[in-house]
C-alpha cells in the first residue's frame, strides 16, 4: 500500500478547465471517497490517478514516487470500472488471472494469486462458470478478483456499484468495506451516491465544478460543513435552509429572527454577524421536534407524509419559508392537511452568510 499526492493538478480538454487545481493527501492505508454531482470532476480526478488522462498541469505522486509522466501499468495501480468489463468466452478464473498472463506471470503464481482472491471474494465455487452464469454482483467481484490478484499499491474504484440494485449495492458495500479492512490498502472510491460515501469513507473529498470544496472524516462533513454546498449534499435527506436576519450579535450569541417573527439564539463561538444580515438557518430533518417545546418553533403545515416503517418524513410548509422535511417517529399520526409545530434547537442549527459560508455550525458533535 501507499500515500498518494496530488499537487495543484489541474485538467484541461481544449481551453475548457475541468479539474481546477486540486491539492490532496491520501493517507497509506486509507479509504477515500470522490463524492460530489454529476459533472463535477470527479471521475476525471480518479483517471488522472491512474493514468488514464494526463494531467495538463500539477503532480502526482504514489509512494512518495514523482508518477506524473508514468505509463498506467507503472504506477502500482488496479482500477475497478463500472462496467464489469469481464471477457465472456472466458471462466471466473481465467478472467481473474488474465492480467497476470499478460504480464508472463508464471502459472503456479497465478494459479496461487487466483484461489487466494476467489477464497476471499467468496468465489470459490464459481472459478469455472462463465460471465454469463453469474448475478450482477459475482460480477463485479470477480472484476474487484481482477484488481486483487495484481496487488497493487493502490485500489481505483469508479463507481462501481451504479449498475447494481439497491440490495445488492448493500451487500457490495460491506463487501469492499470488509476487503479494505481485510487488505489495510489503500483505496480511492467515486460515487455520487453520498450514503455510499458516509458508509464506507475514512476520508471524503466533496468536488464541485472541479475544486474541492472540503475534506474531512464522514461525521466531520456531516456535523461541521464548510458551506452551504458541503450541508447540502452530505446526508440524505438534505439539510433544511431557511432564510433568516441577524436581529442582534454579541460575543456570546448571534440571534437571528426567522420567518414569522419567531428568534432563536445561537452560540457564536467567537463568530459574528452585523445586525441586519441576511443570512440562512440550517437544520437537519432529524434535528427537528415535532409538536415539542424548544428554543424557538415554528407554524407548519404537512402537505405530505412517507411512511418508512422506522420513520416517517414529512414535507411540511412554513409560511415565507422554503418547504422543510422532518424525520418523524415511525409511528406518528400527523396526515397531510395538520397544522404542526416545529421545534428548533439552537445546538442543532448552523448558520451560513450570505455567500453560504459557513458562520457557526452546530454542537451537537
Amino acid at each position: 500500500m501507499a500515500g498518494v499526492t496530488l499537487q495543484g493538478v489541474k485538467k484541461r480538454f481544449g481551453e475548457v478547465e475541468i479539474i481546477k487545481g486540486v491539492d490532496l493527501a491520501i493517507d497509506e492505508g486509507e479509504f477515500c471517497v470522490f463524492v460530489g454531482p454529476s459533472g463535477c470532476g470527479k471521475s476525471t480526478l480518479l483517471r488522472l490517478v491512474a493514468g488514464l488522462e494526463e494531467i495538463s498541469e500539477g503532480g502526482l505522486s504514489i509512494g512518495g514516487r514523482d508518477v506524473t509522466r508514468v505509463p498506467p501499468a507503472n504506477r502500482g495501480v488496479a482500477m475497478v470500472f463500472q462496467s464489469y468489463a469481464l471477457y465472456p468466452h472466458m471462466t471466473v478464473a481465467e478472467n481473474i488471472g488474465f492480467g497476470l498472463r499478460m504480464a508472463n506471470t508464471p502459472r503456479a503464481d497465478i494459479e496461487r494469486r487466483v484461489k487466494a482472491a476467489a477464497d476471499m471474494l467468496q468465489l470459490g465455487p464459481l472459478l469455472q462458470r462463465k460471465p454469463a452464469q453469474l448475478s450482477g454482483g459475482q460480477r463485479q467481484r470477480v472484476a474487484i478478483g481482477r484488481a486483487i490478484v495484481r496487488q497493487p499499491q493502490v485500489f481505483l474504484f469508479d463507481e462501481p456499484l451504479s449498475n447494481l440494485d439497491a440490495s445488492l449495492r448493500v451487500q457490495m458495500r460491506i463487501e469492499i468495506s470488509k476487503l479494505h479492512q481485510d487488505l489495510a490498502a489503500t483505496m480511492i472510491y467515486v460515487t455520487h451516491d453520498q450514503v455510499e460515501a458516509m458508509t464506507m469513507a475514512d476520508k471524503i473529498v466533496v468536488l464541485n465544478g472541479g475544486r474541492i470544496e472540503q475534506v474531512g472524516s464522514p461525521l466531520e462533513l456531516y456535523h461541521r460543513p464548510d458551506n452551504t454546498f458541503v450541508a447540502g449534499f452530505i446526508g440524505s435527506p438534505k439539510m433544511n435552509f431557511v432564510k433568516a436576519r441577524v436581529a442582534r450579535a454579541d460575543g456570546q450569541a448571534i440571534e437571528v429572527e426567522l420567518p414569522g417573527s419567531a428568534r432563536i439564539a445561537l452560540p457564536s463561538r467567537g463568530a459574528g454577524a452585523p445586525a441586519g444580515t441576511e443570512v440562512t438557518l440550517g437544520v437537519r430533518p432529524e434535528h427537528i421536534l415535532i409538536g415539542q417545546a424548544a428554543d424557538a418553533s415554528l407554524s407548519a403545515r404537512v402537505s405530505l407524509a412517507e411512511h418508512l416503517g422506522a420513520e416517517t418524513m414529512f414535507y411540511v410548509e412554513v409560511p415565507g419559508a422554503a418547504p422543510i422535511t422532518v424525520r418523524g417517529d415511525g409511528l406518528a399520526r400527523e396526515r397531510p392537511g395538520d397544522s404542526i409545530s416545529l421545534g428548533l434547537r439552537a445546538a442543532a442549527c448552523h448558520l451560513f452568510d450570505g455567500n453560504g459560508r459557513t458562520i457557526v455550525n452546530g454542537a451537537l458533535a
